[in-house]
């Protein structure tokens, strides 16, 4: 099992740029494939951002590539959202995810969820 808390998210204007981190305890983050996802109030939860826990191969929703990237320390047990260039349509909050098997990350239904970390970008 793992346990996994995000932090890093805030308020911010357009343009900006924040940093998650989700960090896990319990099982290593090396042994999931991990993820970042977000819910905007009154729509449902989409994917951000996965990557794979052999090949570290990395998938990015159309609405983010170019701007965030993720990334993972083994050493720290962390995963990591930098998110660039924010926009207002970024507003959501943010959930860390663990999946078992990377399937499980592209259907929306990892066996591990975060708390969320709220971040609002305003123009």
């Amino acid at each position: 099992q793992v346990q996994l808390v995000e932090s890093g998210g805030g308020s911010l204007q357009s343009g900006g740029s924040l940093r998650l981190s989700c960090a896990a305890s319990g099982d290593p983050v090396s042994t999931y494939s991990m993820g970042w996802f977000r819910q905007a109030a009154e729509k449902e939860r989409e994917h951000v951002a996965s990557m794979q826990r052999y090949t570290w191969t990395k998938t990015y929703a159309d609405s983010v590539k170019g701007r965030f990237t993720i990334s993972r320390d083994n050493a720290k047990n962390t995963l990591y959202l930098q998110m660039n260039s924010l926009k207002p349509e970024d507003t959501a909050m943010y959930y860390c995810a663990a999946a078992s098997d990377y399937g499980k990350m592209v259907s929306g239904t990892p066996d591990y969820w975060g708390q969320g970390t709220q971040v609002t970008v305003s123009s």
